[in-house]
C-alpha cells in the first residue's frame, strides 16, 4: 500500500510464528477478518487493512526499504527488528502506557500487511535496531515473546521481579517461558521451571534453571471432569515447589495456559504473591478458588505484549548478548502453515522461525566476535 504518515516498508529478511499465528489459522477464537474490518472503519490509512486477504505475522527482521512523511529516526538501509505493537495515540489515555491506547492493536494480527512476507508495512515506532551478532532469522525470533515476558515479568506495569523471587514459570521451555526463564535467571530470581518432558528440562537445565517440576511425569492433574478441579492436586503441586525451593512458596506466578492451570496458580502463590497472565492457550474461562485470593491479599495481573520502552529495553539485552534467542527450527516462506501447525501441536522447542527472503539460514551476521562470545546460548534450543 502507499505509505502514509509515520510509516515505513520493510524488506523482511526473517519472520517467526507466535501462537496468534495459530489463532489466526484456526479462526479462534474468532476470524480476524473481523479486526481489519473493525481497523477499516476507524480512519481513511486504516481502510487499506480490510482487504480479503490477511497477511499475518507479528515479528521481523529486514531492512528498511522506504519512509513515509515524518519519519526522521530510520532510513532506508535500515537493519531492523519490529515489535508489534500497533498505536494511533490520539487519546490521552496511551501516553502514560502506549498499551493502554484504546486504539491498539497487535500488527500482523489485528492488522494487515504482517512479517510473514516479503515486504511489510509497520509504523516507525515500532522499529528497533537489529542485534548485530545474529543472523536474521536469530533476530526475527524473540520480538513478540521477549517483550512480552519482559512486561509481564520484569517491567513495574507486570510483576517487578526482584532478586530472590520464586517465580513459576509454566511452559519454561517453549515461547514465552524460554524467556520468562532467562530473565529470571538474569535478575537474580530463582525459576522455578515446569516442563512436559525430559526433553525441556534439560533444555532449562542447560540455561541454568535447577528447580524443575516435569508435570508430564510426575502426573498432575488439576481437573478431575470438565467442570470439577481437584485441589487436592493443587496440595500436591505445592509441596512439590516448597521441597524445591526450601520449604518457600511461589512469589510470582507467570501464567499463560489459562483454564487448565489457573486454579493451581492461585493455590500456589504465597500470602501477597502475584499471579500475571498474558495469555490462555488451554482455555479463556479461568476458575479458581477466591477465597486463596482475597483472604491472602494475592494479585492477578492482566498484562498484554509491552509499550515500546519495555520492547526497546527487552530488544536491548538481546543486543547485549544478556538474553538470548530460543530459535529451534526454521521453515520456508512456502511452509508457513506447517510452522503454525507444529506450533499448535505444541511439537516445538523455543520459537520457530521463516525464512521470508534470506535465501538462506545464517546470514545478516555483523559481528562476528559477539556471536562466537555467546555461540552456544544462541544454538541451545537447535
Amino acid at each position: 500500500p502507499e505509505l502514509g504518515p509515520g510509516e515505513a516498508l520493510v524488506a523482511v529478511m526473517a519472520s517467526s510464528v507466535n501462537y496468534n499465528s495459530v489463532w489466526t489459522s484456526i479462526f479462534e477464537p474468532l476470524s480476524t477478518f473481523g479486526f481489519l474490518e473493525r481497523y477499516g472503519r476507524t480512519n481513511e490509512l486504516a481502510k487499506r487493512h480490510d482487504l480479503p486477504y490477511h497477511i499475518i505475522g507479528s515479528d521481523l527482521a529486514g531492512v528498511v526499504l522506504r519512509t513515509g512523511p515524518g519519519v526522521n529516526a530510520w532510513k532506508p538501509g535500515d537493519e531492523v527488528v519490529a515489535h508489534c505493537l500497533s498505536v494511533e495515540l490520539e487519546s490521552s489515555d496511551g501516553h502514560n502506557d502506549t498499551m493502554l491506547d484504546p486504539e491498539q492493536r497487535i500488527w500482523g494480527f489485528e492488522t494487515n500487511f504482517g512479517g510473514l512476507a516479503e515486504i511489510a508495512l509497520v509504523k516507525s515506532n515500532q522499529l528497533m535496531p537489529k542485534p548485530d551478532h545474529l543472523s536474521w532469522e536469530e533476530a526475527a525470533a524473540p520480538g513478540l515473546v521477549n517483550s512480552t515476558a519482559y512486561r509481564q515479568l520484569v517491567s513495574r506495569n507486570g510483576a517487578g521481579m526482584k532478586q530472590g523471587d520464586n517465580v513459576l514459570i509454566w511452559g519454561a521451555s517453549g515461547g514465552l517461558g524460554s524467556y520468562a526463564t532467562q530473565f529470571a535467571l538474569a535478575g537474580g530470581a530463582n525459576p522455578i521451571c515446569v516442563v512436559s518432558s525430559d526433553q525441556k528440562a534439560d533444555i532449562c537445565r542447560s540455561m541454568g534453571a535447577e528447580a524443575i517440576i516435569d508435570r508430564s511425569a510426575e502426573g498432575y492433574k488439576f481437573w478431575k471432569d470438565e467442570t470439577t478441579q481437584d485441589p487436592k492436586e493443587w496440595k500436591r503441586f505445592g509441596k512439590r515447589i516448597r521441597e524445591l525451593t526450601g520449604g518457600e512458596d511461589i512469589d510470582i506466578v507467570f501464567e499463560h495456559p489459562g483454564r487448565e492451570t489457573f486454579g493451581a496458580s492461585v493455590y500456589v502463590t504465597r500470602k501477597g504473591g502475584t499471579i500475571t497472565t498474558c495469555a490462555s492457550t488451554s482455555g479463556y474461562m479461568h476458575e479458581y478458588d477466591n477465597r486463596y485470593l482475597w483472604m491472602s491479599l494475592k494479585r492477578i495481573i492482566g498484562s498484554h505484549f509491552a509499550n515500546y520502552r519495555e520492547a526497546w529495553e527487552a530488544n536491548r539485552l538481546i543486543a547485549k548478548g544478556k538474553i538470548h534467542p530460543t530459535l529451534s527450527k526454521v521453515y520456508s516462506l512456502q511452509d508457513t502453515g506447517q510452522a503454525a501447525h507444529d506450533v499448535h501441536r505444541n511439537t516445538h522447542q523455543g520459537k520457530v522461525g521463516v525464512l521470508c527472503l534470506a535465501p538462506e539460514e545464517g546470514l545478516g551476521v555483523r559481528d562476528q566476535e559477539k556471536r562466537a562470545e555467546h555461540i552456544d546460548a544462541i544454538n541451545r534450543f537447535r
